[in-house]
C-alpha cells in the first residue's frame, strides 16, 4: 500500500463545524433582512458570505488551526481565529467599497460579520468540549514502547492536542524503569502476542536521541505486517531516514512524529463511511422488515430453536462482537461440526460443506437467496460491522492466523466485500480469501465501496456461489 494518507492530520470535524456556523448565521441574517433586501439582490449577499467564508477557512487552515496536533490554548486559538476573521472582513469590506452595492446589502454584511464573530467565539468553546467527549469514545487503543521518561513528556504534549488515544499499556524495551509504570503489557520481544491479546490499533515507539533506530525496525515491520498503525516519536536526525511512501511526518510539541499505516482511510473518510453505513442500513432494515418478519415465522414453523443465530465473531483488530444471522441450521449444529470436519471443502481455517446435513429446509432457501444475512444490518447499525468490508472470522479461525493474515482484521468486517462478489462459496482456498480482503484494504475508496454494493445486488439476483 503506497497511498500517503494526505490530510490525515486535518481536523475535518472542526472545519465542517466552522462552515456550518457561517451558514447558520447567514440564514438567520437573511431572515432578519428579508423585508429590506429584494430577492434579486440575495445572490450578492450570498456571494459576500461565500467569499468571507472561503478566506476565513483558508486562513485558519494556513495557521494550522485545523491540524489535530495543534495545541489548544484558549488565548492562542482565539488570536488565530480573530486574525482570520479580520483578514476575511478586510477583504470583503474592500470588495464592497469597490463594487459599491446597495446600502441594505452593506448593512446586511456588517451585521453578518459582527454576529459571525460572536458565533465562532462561542463555537470555539463548545466545539472543543463536545469534541473531547466524542474523541474519547472513538479513540484508538494504543500501546507505548520506549523510554518511560520520554513517554511522560510526549504524553504531556499529546494531551494538549486534539489527538486522543485510549492508553492500553506500556511495553518494555529494556529493564523496568525506576518510576511506577501505569500498566506493563510485556516486553518488546512479545509484541506480536501483545497486539493479538489487547485489541491494539496503534503502537507508539518513543525513541531517545541516543537510541539506534535499527533496533526497533523489525518490530515496526512486524506491526505493519499485522495491519497495526505505527507512530515513531523520534529525534529529528532520524526523521528523513525513516520516511517511506506509506508514511507521513507531523509533530507533537517538540517531537517529530512519523506515522506508518496500512489502511488508506483518513478520519473524514471513516466518518463518511460510517455515515453511509448508518443511513443505508437503517433504510434497508425498514425496506426489508416484511421479508425479515416472514422469514422469522417460517424458521419458527420449520424447526425447533431460536429464530436468530448469534455467534461471537472477531472485528477490527481483535475486538469481539455478537454477529446475527437467521438460523439456517438445526439447533445442535455447532456440536455436530467436529464430526463433519473431514468433509470440509475449504483449504485452510474456514469451514464449508456444499450439502451440509445440518441445514434445514427453510435454511437452504434463505442461504441460497442470502436472506439469512439480513440481521447483520443490525450489526452495521450498531457499528460492529460495515456494509462493505472483509469477511468476519470466528475466534477459532483468528487463533490460527499467521502474522500476515492478522492484517485482514485491521478494518471493520463487512456484510459484503470482494470475497462475496468474486465467487463466495466457489472460492475454496483460504489464502485466496485473505488475498481478496487485503486487496480491498490496500485499494479502498468510497467509490469502490459503492461499486461493491451494486455488484453484490447482481450476485444476489444470479445466486452466484450461494449454497
Amino acid at each position: 500500500m503506497n497511498r500517503s494518507n494526505k490530510g490525515a492530520n486535518t481536523n475535518f470535524i472542526q472545519m465542517m463545524e466552522d462552515i456550518v456556523v457561517l451558514f447558520i448565521v447567514y440564514f438567520i441574517e437573511r431572515k432578519a433582512f428579508e423585508d429590506v433586501i429584494l430577492p434579486a439582490t440575495q445572490p450578492k449577499c450570498l456571494a459576500l458570505v461565500v467569499v468571507f467564508g472561503t478566506i476565513y477557512i483558508l486562513s485558519n487552515k494556513e495557521s494550522r488551526i485545523y491540524d489535530v496536533t495543534f495545541f489548544f490554548y484558549m488565548d492562542r486559538f482565539w488570536k488565530t481565529i480573530s486574525k482570520s476573521w479580520i483578514l476575511a472582513t478586510g477583504i470583503t469590506m474592500g470588495l464592497m467599497y469597490v463594487y459599491n452595492p446597495h446600502i441594505n446589502i452593506r448593512r446586511f454584511h456588517l451585521h453578518f460579520i459582527f454576529w459571525v464573530y460572536v458565533a465562532i467565539c462561542i463555537n470555539m468553546v463548545f466545539s472543543r468540549f463536545f469534541q473531547m467527549i466524542f474523541a474519547d469514545r472513538l479513540a484508538p487503543r494504543a500501546a507505548f514502547v520506549g523510554t518511560f521518561e520520554e513517554y511522560e513528556k510526549f504524553n504531556y504534549f499529546l494531551n494538549k492536542t486534539s489527538v486522543k488515544v485510549e492508553e492500553v499499556g506500556y511495553i518494555l524495551d529494556r529493564e523496568l524503569p525506576d518510576k511506577k509504570v501505569f500498566n506493563i503489557l510485556g516486553v518488546i520481544d512479545d509484541i506480536e502476542q501483545i497486539v493479538r491479546n489487547n485489541e491494539i490499533d496503534q503502537v507508539y515507539f518513543i525513541q531517545h536521541s541516543d537510541d539506534n533506530i535499527e533496533q526497533i525496525q523489525q518490530y515496526i515491520d512486524m506491526c505493519l505486517e499485522m495491519g497495526v498503525t505505527v507512530k515513531v516519536v523520534m529525534d529529528v536526525s532520524y526523521s528523513r531516514r525513516m520516511h517511506r511512501s506509506n508514511s507521513y511526518v507531523s509533530s507533537v510539541g517538540t517531537y517529530p512524529l512519523i506515522t506508518y499505516h496500512t489502511i488508506t482511510l483518513n478520519s473524514y473518510e471513516q466518518a463518511i463511511k460510517r455515515a453511509m453505513d448508518f443511513v443505508f442500513s437503517l433504510i434497508a432494515i425498514i425496506i426489508v422488515s416484511p421479508v425479515m418478519l416472514i422469514t422469522a415465522i417460517a424458521i419458527k414453523l420449520d424447526s425447533p430453536g431460536p429464530v436468530i443465530f448469534k455467534q461471537v465473531r472477531v472485528g477490527q483488530n481483535g475486538r469481539t462482537f455478537n454477529m446475527y444471522k437467521f438460523r439456517s441450521m438445526c439447533q445442535d449444529a455447532e456440536k455436530r461440526k467436529d464430526e463433519l470436519m473431514e468433509q470440509n471443502e475449504m483449504d485452510g481455517f474456514m469451514f464449508k460443506i456444499k450439502d451440509d446435513p445440518r441445514v434445514t429446509r427453510v435454511g437452504k432457501f434463505i442461504r441460497r437467496t442470502s436472506i439469512d444475512e439480513l440481521p447483520q444490518l443490525i450489526n452495521v447499525l450498531m457499528g460492529d460491522m460495515s456494509l462493505v468490508g472483509t469477511r468476519p472470522p470466528t475466534i477459532d479461525e483468528v487463533a490460527k492466523y499467521k502474522r500476515g493474515q492478522w492484517r485482514r482484521i485491521s478494518i471493520k468486517p463487512g456484510v459484503t466485500g470482494l470475497w462475496q462478489i468474486s465467487g463466495r462459496n466457489d472460492i475454496r482456498s483460504f489464502d485466496e480469501v485473505v488475498e481478496l480482503d487485503l486487496r480491498y484494504i490496500d485499494n479502498w475508496t468510497l467509490e469502490s465501496d459503492i461499486a461493491i454494493l451494486f455488484k453484490t445486488v447482481g450476485v444476489l439476483l444470479t445466486k452466484k456461489g450461494a449454497y
